[in-house]
């Protein structure tokens, strides 16, 4: 019986292979890790803290020397408080050295004086609290100079206070918040009734598009090129563009409507509920739909001609030929452009808010997480928002994958 067991050799290969392969990838793998999830662990570690936009730095005291009065009320005065509004800052100290000139007269009783180094102990201030030092002394020479050398000192300060971004102490009140009332649930539904009906119309007039211009005539190129112009401009200049063409007072499209008798007074597209989402829509299929045109385009073309020639053959209309012959084929350049789509403008901000701000309807989720973040200065807010957009994705992704791509055979 003949052993097929491969040489011993040969597995010691492999697996030096292996080994090399592995120490190649690493350092990809790291900056991977780095890139895309250290940062994701920071906004779910940010999510459950209550964090605000004075909190991304670390409580500390800040102090401002300067030199006040003038004669015999000449002092040296510290301006001291805590940076942080809520956490209270302990063993507060404060060191300087006065400058050649200025002899201390009378020192505050926190504070020892050494030759001309001072030091002081101010102990515990409380969050948001403000402190001040006075010393005073009197001027030997020019005071324009002592004074802008007593100005131009860094006094050190130094103080330990609790970090909200690295403690240990976690709340679910930013999810509480989120959760409370029906406000969310709007902007939920706004989000996916934005989202859904941008990319299913994003593919099909993709997909109309394509089939436009799968046929060969002159000019063809040039029509491709301008097909593709909703999706290369800049974003901030065609949504201005928008703005102005459907401005209720000056734009072009409210001024001929009118005149053709469509209505008789001016439509405030970006400014009237429902009317405003469906505008933003409809930009977002308009923006978008040149990818869609491009990948199904490209489909198409690889598609065997024969199947059209045979069925030209036996009498099959251009619909019954799109039907049973072209959409088959293009069942999965279609999934997985669904997918993209729904994820990218799941996620969209930049057009929602160059075109209403997230006014007359229109705030979805990631205008929700700006508005949280920086309007109401509350990170931690704004953060777990961002998390909720992510677990509404991943459970997308999952179905999708379980279910869609399955049938498509991807």
């Amino acid at each position: 019986m003949t052993d097929l067991t491969p040489p011993t050799g040969t597995g010691a290969l492999q697996q030096r292979e292996a080994r090399l392969a592995w120490g190649l990838l690493l350092p990809t793998i790291a900056i991977v890790s780095a890139v895309v999830i250290l940062p994701l662990i920071a906004i779910f570690w940010i999510s459950v803290k209550p964090v605000g936009l004075a909190d991304l730095r670390p409580p500390a005291p800040v102090v401002r020397e300067a030199l006040r009065g003038s004669g015999d009320d000449l002092r040296i005065q510290y301006r001291i408080r805590n940076s942080s509004q809520s956490e209270v800052i302990s063993n507060v100290t404060l060191a300087d050295t006065l400058p050649d000139g200025l002899t201390a007269v009378t020192v505050d009783d926190r504070c020892t004086l050494a030759g001309m180094a001072l030091s002081c102990d101010l102990g515990t201030l409380d969050g948001g609290a403000r402190d001040e030092i006075e010393i005073s002394v009197t001027l030997q020479g020019n005071e324009d100079a002592i004074e802008e050398a007593a100005e131009a000192s860094v006094p050190a300060m130094t103080g330990a206070g609790k970090n909200i971004l690295t403690n240990f102490e976690f709340t679910g009140e930013n999810f509480a918040r989120i959760f409370d009332g029906d406000e969310f649930w709007g902007v939920l539904g706004v989000t996916i009734f934005y989202t859904v009906f941008g990319t299913v119309g994003a593919l099909v007039f993709g997909l109309f598009a394509a089939m436009l211009l799968n046929k060969e005539f002159r000019g063809q190129g040039i029509l491709r090129g301008l097909y593709l112009f909703p999706y290369v401009a800049p974003v901030i200049a065609v949504a201005f563009a928008w703005i102005i063409l459907f401005d209720p007072f000056s734009g072009s499209a409210n001024a001929l409507l009118v005149q053709m008798g469509v209505t008789t007074e001016a439509i405030n597209f970006f400014g009237e509920r429902p009317l405003a989402l469906i505008m933003v829509t409809v930009f977002e299929i308009w923006r978008y739909f040149p990818l869609s045109f491009l990948f199904i385009l490209a489909r198409m073309q690889s598609i065997d001609s024969d199947m059209y020639e045979a069925a030209d053959m036996d009498g099959a209309s251009p619909f019954q030929k799109f039907w049973y012959l072209s959409l088959p084929q293009l069942l999965g350049i279609l999934s997985v452009l669904f997918l993209l789509r729904f994820i990218w403008t799941f996620n969209k901000f930049d057009d929602i808010f160059l075109l209403t701000g997230g006014n007359a309807g229109t705030r979805t989720l990631t205008v929700n997480v700006y508005e949280q973040a920086f309007a109401v200065s509350n990170i931690g807010a704004g953060a777990a928002v961002a998390v909720v957009i992510f677990l509404c994705l991943i459970l997308f992704s999952v179905v999708f994958f379980k279910y869609v791509s399955r049938e498509e055979g991807l």
